[in-house]
């Protein structure tokens, strides 16, 4: 059991553009002055200066005590705590997320808690999230109120407090479940690992790179760009199919795809046309966004892997192609990221199911989760469930995948081949507790799930990916910093992708290997399954923070 629960330290935690916009528009830079804190029917006004000097010293003074004396013991602490608070939120991921669904309802519950006689609305609340949240320290109620466009403010501590504390929940979540755990782990051994081959170094074979451009005519034309990399053979090899993330491109994890294809394998970077980097935040329109993905793409996707493979089988039969007698599309491997992430587990047999979708995103939490925002621009499909399964793809990699919302309660139990999650405990924009541990858990075996501890989003991307917009969120372990994560997912795709054909592969989806390949600053644990007690814990902490 302890050494489940030492792996679980990883696997449990396991865990674009810029604000120029916004900061640039033209609300009124003139902060609040003063500020009426409301509490429960109490209420006073008090300068900002004067706040500030509270929060800081943690004591109350002059005739402030008078108020907070009407306020029961536990209730001035909580006030005193409240105040104080500070919440890291990166000010770029806040700033976009404030311009899409998500962002509604995040303004929305804050509308409820100010009250403010100055004009601006929502682009005021918008303006002060986000300049509050560029304080040195991280967000807090007070520097909110400090970077607020008017006068005066008045605003409701208690509620605040609550709506503050929902913006980074998903993320929180999986730190205190981190906390909670850390005293019942030790060290897992990994003396007894030893391998005479290095699944991180190239393979011999010299790689070719072919760009198509794609168009499915029974899909009203749609686009479909692909990237194959694939080495000369003699005889067909076996096809791995790659799928990015939202609001990115078939660039991602080209490191990925040169590195399979130099141990023999054809692999296809395809690039979904109506969830690339077309779709993303623009400051210089006036609603931040170019367009909105559009709810079908939720099915398009997979179908676009499938429609690159009938195609792979086309060409295969063709004496005149490049890649005639070089491809086999009857063991195919779905690797995806994010959104991909997702996409790879619908064409693996994942069953969407809108219904748990419209049902949870009729009461959005208002929060930065962005994954959960993507997820429910599903919930206007028409059906009730859609199954996707491609029968050619016999095994598949989510690397920090989107699972929470669009599988519903059970979509994930319909995943009936090998299944290999990946999770990274920094990971803001797919929580690792509620985007992988929580759904790991229901996918049956044989499945791996691997950690990697203070690796971030983007840690498994390719540098020049990252290079122009996730580098500019500094929280972010992007580009040279995340060499040594790259490094291991290198490793530990090729040993699952190779894994049935040669069986000394198989040492290497292992705990003792991820302990092995662990560096000071990333640990990673890898885990077959969670133990029940643990997914008790996982579920109290989320069932508390609801």
């Amino acid at each position: 059991m302890k050494t489940y629960l030492n792996i679980l330290k990883a696997s449990a935690g396991l865990f674009c553009a810029t604000a120029t916009y916004l900061l640039s528009t033209n609300i009124p830079v003139q902060a609040a002055e003063t500020v009426v804190l409301r509490y429960g029917i109490l209420s006073e006004s008090i300068s900002v200066k004067e706040l500030q000097q509270i929060a800081e010293t943690g004591k109350i003074q002059g005739h402030y005590k008078k108020y907070t004396n009407r306020l029961p013991v536990e209730k001035r602490q909580v006030l005193l705590e409240t105040l104080r608070t500070k919440y890291p939120i990166n000010f770029v991921t806040l700033s976009q997320v404030l311009y899409t669904p998500g962002g509604s309802a995040i303004l929305k519950d804050l509308s409820k808690v100010t009250l403010h006689s100055e004009s601006g609305g929502m682009q005021a609340l918008r303006a002060a999230l986000v300049r509050g949240a560029k304080n040195r320290e991280g967000l807090s109620i007070i520097s909110f109120i400090d970077a607020y466009p008017g006068e005066q403010l008045e605003i409701d501590v208690e509620k605040a407090s609550k709506a503050f504390n929902q913006l980074d929940l998903a993320y929180k979540q999986t730190q205190q479940f981190m906390d909670a755990i850390a005293p019942r782990l030790s060290t897992v051994n990994n003396s007894q690992f030893s391998s005479n081959i290095d699944p991180t170094q190239p393979g011999n074979a010299v790689v070719n790179v072919l760009k198509l451009n794609l168009k499915d005519e029974k899909r009203s034309s749609r686009l479909v760009p692909v990237d194959i990399y694939f080495p000369k053979a003699s005889t067909a090899k076996s096809v791995v199919v790659l799928s990015h993330g939202f609001s990115s491109n078939k660039s991602d994890m080209v490191y990925i795809a040169k590195h399979l294809a130099s141990h023999g394998y054809v692999v296809a970077a395809v690039e979904h046309t109506g969830s690339n980097r077309n779709y993303q935040i623009n400051w210089t329109k006036k609603d931040g966004i170019i367009s909105l993905m559009k709810p079908q793409e939720f099915l398009e996707r997979p179908r676009d892997l499938s429609f690159v493979l009938d195609k792979l089988t086309e060409l295969n039969k063709q004496p005149n192609h490049q890649l005639f007698g070089q491809v086999s599309t009857d063991n195919v491997t779905a690797i995806g990221h994010s959104f991909g992430g997702g996409t790879a587990l619908a064409i693996a047999g994942g069953e969407m199911q809108i219904d748990y979708l419209k049902s949870y995103c009729r009461n959005l939490p208002a929060s930065t989760n962005s994954s959960e925002w993507l997820q429910c621009i599903a919930q206007d499909l028409p059906e009730k469930k859609y199954q996707l399964r491609d029968n050619r793809v016999k095994q598949v990699i989510a690397l920090n995948p989107t699972t929470s919302l669009m599988f519903g309660e059970t979509g994930l139990e319909k995943v009936q081949i090998p299944t290999l999650m990946l999770a990274s405990s920094a990971d803001k924009t797919t929580p690792a507790l509620t985007e992988q541990v929580i759904s790991f858990n229901k996918i049956p075996s044989p499945k791996w799930l691997v950690g990697i501890v203070g690796a971030t989003h983007g840690s498994v991307k390719e540098p020049a990916s990252t290079a122009g917009r996730e580098s500019q969120n500094k929280s972010e372990v992007v580009g040279e910093k995340a060499a040594d994560i790259r490094k291991y997912i290198q490793g530990i795709t090729l040993a699952f992708v190779s894994k049935n054909n040669s069986p000394s592969y198989q040492a290497f989806l292992t705990p003792e290997y991820a302990v092995d390949a662990s560096t000071k600053t990333f640990p990673i644990r890898l885990v077959r399954e969670i133990p029940a007690d643990v997914m008790k814990l996982v579920y109290q902490v989320v069932g508390e923070n609801k």
